[in-house]
């Protein structure tokens, strides 16, 4: 199955930079039930692929997406790095999503 999750420029950096500091091959997303709204993301380093999961790759970025998780919630999924003078953070721009809690850490589909 392909994934058509995307990174922009500004995410692929910063993952460049994360893997290469961790020294870690790749990154590893999914989704799990949590927060106010329902679900949450999670992405973390990764030595390699989970059972069933899915594999993406953009500019050397190697990301396993948990096939489950990449069905229900993420299809469609851009990942951003967003940083200005107070903070930064990845910013999951999803399709899929529906509402959001008021912090913005969860989410419902």
């Amino acid at each position: 199955m392909t994934c058509d999750i995307s990174l922009t420029k500004a995410a692929v950096a910063r993952l460049r930079q994360q893997l290469a500091s961790e020294k870690r091959p790749a990154m590893r997303l999914a989704v799990k039930k949590a927060g106010c709204s329902g679900l949450e993301y999670v992405f973390d380093y990764a030595d390699g692929a989970a059972e069933n999961d899915l594999r993406y790759e953009q500019d050397g970025i190697v990301i396993y997406v948990d096939a489950p998780s990449y069905e229900m919630a993420l299809k469609g999924l851009q990942i951003d790095y967003q940083q200005d003078l107070l903070s930064s953070a990845f910013v999951f721009n999803n399709p899929n999503k529906k509402g959001e809690c008021g912090c913005g850490v969860s989410f419902t589909v």
